[in-house]
This record gives C-alpha cells, structure tokens and sequence, in this order.
C-alpha cells in the first residue's frame, strides 16, 4: 500500500524541501502535491484526497487547524502538524482535540520514517476493515463475490502506485499497466483518477522531479539527472521540473545552494 501525501507549509524552502529531498519511495509514500496556504491546501486536499495532510499550523489566508477542520468534514485523512517550540503548547492542544500526530521543525527524517511506518500499519488494518463491511451490508452478491470486487478495485491503482514509487526511472505507460492487469487502459485512468485526484502521468511527472531534486542536490549534472530519472527528452525534463517546482533546474539548484550558504552563515555568527 502506498500512502498518498500532501504538504501544506507556507515557507517555500522548508515546503521544497520537504516535497523533494525526503526518500518518501523509501517510507512507502507519494506527495501528490502541496500548496503554501491553508486556503489553497483546502481545495487541493478536496480534490487530490492523499491518505496523510501534513501541515503548519500558522499560515495566511487561513490557518492549518481551520484548513483541517473544514477538509475533515468532506472525509477522514491522516494529520501530521508540523510545529516549532514555540508553538508546541498549541500544537499539542490541536493533538488531543484532533487525535492528529506532531513533528517539530526542524524535521527530523527518521522520526518521520518511524511515524509513517505506523501509520501504514494503521491504515492496513483500517483498509481491511472497510473491505469486510459491504460483506455485512450486501444482500444480493455472495460474499465471496462482494470481497473479490472490492480487493481488484483497490489491487489495480495499488498495483500503479507501487509502480510509480519502485520505477519511476523506467518508461511507465499506463496502457502497458493496463495490459499486464487485464483491464482497459481507459478503465485504469478512470479508476486511478478516482482514487488519488490527479492522473497518473502527473503523479508519475510528480515522482521523477523529486527523484531529480535529490540528484541535483547529489551534485549530478542535470542532463545526467534527466536521464536517470526517466526522461528522455532534456527539454521536457525541464519543462516538467519547472511545472511541479516553479523553477528550472537550474535555478532551483541555484538557490537551494544559496540558502544553504545562508545557513551556514548564520551558525557561524551565532
């Protein structure tokens, strides 16, 4: 099972950074996209639905909790809010009222790693159950019937997912997908847009940028990067980079490289 992300932080640093340099293909898991505001994260938690919304707490034009509270009221997600000392006190509030998990700024990838793995195990139990419960309702199928319809429904987008997270480097066509399940490429697209909110070359685009990312960060050169990460044409590659990140690689490497020199700056001072 790959879980869905979404991560809504309005420091663009600490977002790309998130969004791009994390190994989430590692921790079983796919961002699907993130946005800088809670009003932005709203509409785009309603539309993409991902598994887990990670999420600041103070943001403009709306806050994380209210931006919680409303998507919570379409359907249930997973929350992690991402906090600081000095907003802990608040933060565990929102926990307990919220059942929600925390992690503090700045994040630590392995607690993230550890979280996630729970979640995951939570989230399997939780699959199974909503699997059983048409078995309880259903009146005109045989059991065994309901069961094996609801298992191939969620095995052929789990089955791309888990294709996207292992092998994005590889040419993945979803006709291929499709063929190899013994469905309609037409009937995947469908089921897969139903499930994660975006289509699966996107997801797929989405995948490779932050693969690049953390080559670029590696210090791989950026024709090399567009071929390892699946791209075969180096033009597209950037035209992709700049659609998901808001910038060419280049330029985003560029000023990655520049905060980064600012951070050290201010460790030295202080």
């Amino acid at each position: 099972m790959i879980l869905r992300v979404f991560i809504v932080e309005d420091e663009e640093m600490i977002r790309k950074g998130l969004v791009h340099t994390i190994n989430w293909a590692g921790m079983g898991c796919l961002v699907v996209g993130s946005a800088a505001d809670g009003r932005s994260g709203l509409s785009s938690i309603l539309q993409k639905r991902p598994d887990v919304v990670i999420t600041d707490i103070r943001m403009p034009e709306m806050d994380g909790l209210e931006m919680l509270e409303r998507a919570l009221a379409v359907y249930s997600f997973r929350i992690i809010l991402l906090t600081s000392y000095a907003d802990f006190d608040y933060a565990r509030r929102a926990i307990s009222l919220r059942a929600c998990d925390y992690l503090l700024k700045p994040l630590d990838e392995e607690k993230l790693a550890s979280l996630m793995s729970r979640i995951h195990s939570e989230e399997e139990t939780a699959k199974q159950m909503r699997r059983l419960m048409p078995l309880l309702n259903s009146t005109c199928k045989s059991a065994s019937l309901v069961m094996e319809e609801i298992r191939e429904q969620d095995a052929y987008v789990d089955v791309a997912l888990e294709r996207i997270a292992t092998h994005s480097e590889q040419r993945l066509r979803i006709e291929t997908l499709a063929e190899e399940m013994g469905v309609s490429a037409s009937y995947l697209s469908r089921r897969f847009k139903a499930v994660t909110g975006q289509t699966f070359l996107d997801t797929l685009n989405m995948q490779r940028v932050q693969q690049a990312v953390g080559l670029l960060h590696e210090g791989a050169r950026t024709s090399e990067v567009a071929e390892k990460t699946g791209f075969t044409d180096y033009k597209h590659f950037c035209s992709v980079f700049k659609r998901c990140t808001g910038l060419t690689p280049r330029e985003y490497l560029r000023g990655s490289m520049a905060h980064s020199g600012a951070a050290a700056d201010d460790n030295q001072k202080g």
